[in-house]
């Protein structure tokens, strides 16, 4: 089993060449299972909360808090002013 590494330019031939719309097989094996598949992850599985469902509804009074600070702190910018450690200076 002593076979030469591939180069990058026939890895990217197979790449162009493969089909984009291909179905994956039931049994297929994820890449990263593949390169370690002896050793325990960084993170637990626990670590990353799964993504919220929906949307979220701010009042009005919280959006409008925002984009006032948001402008603020892009006119402090724009008038060559720099507020990063609280105070704002001249830059």
């Amino acid at each position: 089993m002593n076979e030469a590494p591939i180069s990058d330019d026939e890895l990217a031939r197979e790449a162009l060449a493969a089909d984009p719309d291909a179905m994956m097989a039931d049994d297929a094996v994820s890449l990263w299972d593949l390169e370690r598949p002896d050793t325990d992850p960084l993170l637990p599985g626990w670590y990353m909360p799964a993504p919220s469902g929906g949307p979220r509804r701010h009042s009005r009074r919280r959006r409008r808090v925002v984009y006032l600070l948001v402008t603020a702190f892009a006119l402090i910018n724009a008038a060559g002013l720099c507020s990063t450690y609280g105070h704002v200076v001249v830059a």
